[in-house]
């Protein structure tokens, strides 16, 4: 049954989701001769705490929050705990979390546009890549499956 697979990919963003936010998205350095510090979308929020509160929680909403309510929301849609009519609100906070990616993608082009520091792609970022891919996939086809009255 395809609607087992897609219930079991979402269970499982619920686990990949919360270690990509821990795991290293990039590695910055300021020169080539000194270390690298590796950067989480959690270190990043909680760099940003310090600087810009307001900032900080904005960017906790989209790439925490936002990912979860979705997932969450499909789930309970999947498991027939809530209603199929969700979805369209769902997929649009889905949305939220390709921006991050593409923020990301800016900083890393930007700092290696410098000319003065390094940064380097690390695993995570290609983690967090997936599990958002991964949630759009689960989002089209769980609209699929609606359309074609497979889940109600």
């Amino acid at each position: 049954m395809v609607w087992r697979l897609i219930t079991a990919l979402n269970l499982l963003l619920l686990v990949a989701f919360p270690v990509a936010w821990a795991a290293p998205l990039m590695r910055a350095g300021l020169l080539p001769l000194f270390g690298m510090d590796e950067i989480s979308v959690l270190s990043g929020i909680h760099a940003l705490w310090s600087e810009d509160v307001l900032l900080a929680g904005v960017v906790a909403l989209f790439a925490l929050v936002a990912p979860m309510v979705k997932t969450l929301g499909l789930v309970l849609i999947h498991l027939s705990r809530a209603p199929a009519r969700l979805l369209p609100g769902l997929t649009a906070l889905g949305k939220f979390a390709m921006a991050d990616i593409f923020l990301i993608a800016i900083y890393i082009t930007l700092g290696q546009s410098v000319g003065v520091g390094r940064v380097e792609t690390a695993w995570g970022l290609w983690l967090f890549t997936g599990c958002v891919l991964v949630s759009l996939g689960v989002s089209l086809a769980t609209s699929a499956l609606v359309k074609r009255g497979a889940i109600r």
